[in-house]
């Protein structure tokens, strides 16, 4: 039923509830006869997910910003190459939970001021933007409690404590700003089926 592909992500502070609401979207549109690909950052390829577990687990100070940098946009390109633009030109709607927005947040503002450096290698090296970018938006104390309460070894970054936590969600309020032709920001703080319901009435004039 999709005469053309779409690329969607899902943005947010950890413990948001991005997930989760990339699940359901996925579901929904499977449910409305769509093919849907639903991947995560870092990760999605076999060579990406490699990545993942080198960024995500282990000390806090295992990688400098800039490393983390160079790490994110290798499993970000391998992920575009071989799944994200292989599907979108199929006509699939591929669902991301995190894309380079996140790396924007994360290495751009929350661990050092490499903003600049973030966009000149995302434009040389991926060079493309989402269709729909949906931000969760999150109380910061909120999500990390909820992140922190997962237990499943990757909490490197929630390491980094409540401070940043602020500072991201403060960041990707001003991304939503900044890209507000592609953004749209969804209240995460209320029950699961109302913030899907609002995700599905986003993302129906999309498609």
């Amino acid at each position: 039923m999709t005469a053309q592909g779409r690329f969607i992500t899902f943005e947010g502070i950890d413990g948001s509830g991005k997930s989760t609401q990339a699940r359901l979207l996925a579901d929904h549109l499977r449910a409305e006869g769509h093919e849907v690909v639903l991947t995560r950052e870092p990760g999605g390829s076999p060579g990406a997910e490699d990545i993942r577990k080198l960024v995500l687990e282990g000390e806090r100070d295992r990688w400098s910003a800039e490393t983390e940098l160079l790490l994110f946009t290798a499993a970000r390109r391998d992920h575009l190459e071989r799944l994200i633009a292989p599907s979108v030109a199929n006509g699939k709607v591929v669902i991301c939970d995190r894309f380079a927005d996140s790396t924007r947040m994360y290495q751009g503002l929350g661990r050092a001021d490499l903003r600049g450096a973030v966009d000149q290698l995302h434009k040389l090296m991926i060079g493309r933007e989402p269709d729909l970018t949906i931000l969760i938006d999150m109380d910061s104390e909120t999500g990390l409690e909820r992140a922190l309460s997962r237990g499943d070894g990757e909490e490197r970054f929630e390491s980094f404590g409540g401070d940043m936590q602020r500072r991201m969600r403060d960041g990707f309020l001003a991304l939503a700003s900044e890209f507000s032709d592609r953004f749209v920001v969804i209240d995460g703080g209320r029950e699961i089926d109302d913030v899907a319901a609002d995700v599905q009435r986003a993302v129906k004039g999309r498609l």
